[in-house]
């Protein structure tokens, strides 16, 4: 029977060979194992016990639950918004403003399991942005408390019942053919290339500025986007956000 204690248990493991130590733990994503070492190097449990006590110690530390949303806001940016992570620079760079200048001002010193549903919506709705921004602070807060969540140190989400719309306050102003026409009769190359391809394809400013020849296919009249620039840095394209750039002007 193994021995479990703080979300771990040390056991021994048959291997090809000579059996070893091994320790299993929780980081609150997933299942780990570390091997201590070989039951040649400790004849006993108690003896592979007192050489991972360093390792535990140190998993601890680590997993050490925030009490208030700057803790988590903390953590959260440290594996969600480092330049290892997954998400562009761009949205790391707009993740963390958004944070910087709303989400920690407000609500760093609440201790993070008192974060209620109905004080954020109120509080939501009184800042002074347009809808789509008021749900980006929304999301945003949403993305950290689902992080707690995968590191099981809570159980519910308050973000997602929190009621903001995302409408439009006015429509916008779309050029016609002909008012697209009228202007780059105004412009010169490169700016008449880089106006023709953005109405004629959609391509984003981050998406025209990284594009390359080698992403252009003249014989499925299309282009496929790999990288984008933002800030002067050259960043990839997720895959979910890479569609098939049509090059015919419909």
């Amino acid at each position: 029977m193994s021995r479990r204690y703080q979300s771990s248990c040390l056991f021994r493991e048959k291997r090809k060979g000579i059996d070893v130590w091994v320790f299993r733990y929780r980081d609150g994503q997933s299942n780990r194992k570390e091997q201590i070492g070989s039951v040649e190097q400790f004849p006993t449990k108690s003896a592979a016990m007192k050489a991972c006590e360093q390792l535990r110690a140190n998993i601890n530390r680590e997993t050490k639950t925030p009490r208030t949303l700057a803790e988590l806001i903390v953590h959260y940016t440290g594996k969600e918004l480092s330049a290892e992570s997954r998400k562009a620079h761009s949205t790391r760079e707009v993740y963390g403003s958004y944070i910087k200048t709303w989400v920690h001002p407000k609500w760093g010193a609440r201790l993070m399991r008192d974060v209620r549903t109905v004080d954020v919506e109120a509080w939501v709705n009184t800042l002074t942005l347009a809808n789509s921004s008021r749900a980006k602070v929304r999301n945003i807060m949403s993305a950290i408390f689902n992080h707690a969540m995968r590191y099981e140190w809570l159980i519910r989400n308050p973000m997602m019942l929190v009621r903001q719309s995302a409408k439009r306050e006015r429509l916008p102003d779309v050029l016609t053919a002909e008012e697209i026409g009228g202007l780059l009769a105004e412009l010169s190359d490169p700016s008449y290339t880089a106006v023709l391809l953005a109405a004629t394809t959609g391509l984003r400013v981050s998406e025209l500025l990284a594009l390359k020849w080698s992403d252009v296919h003249f014989a499925k009249q299309g282009t496929a986007d790999r990288r984008a620039v933002q800030a002067s840095i050259v960043g990839a394209v997720l895959a979910a956000s890479v569609p098939k750039r049509s090059l015919i002007n419909s």
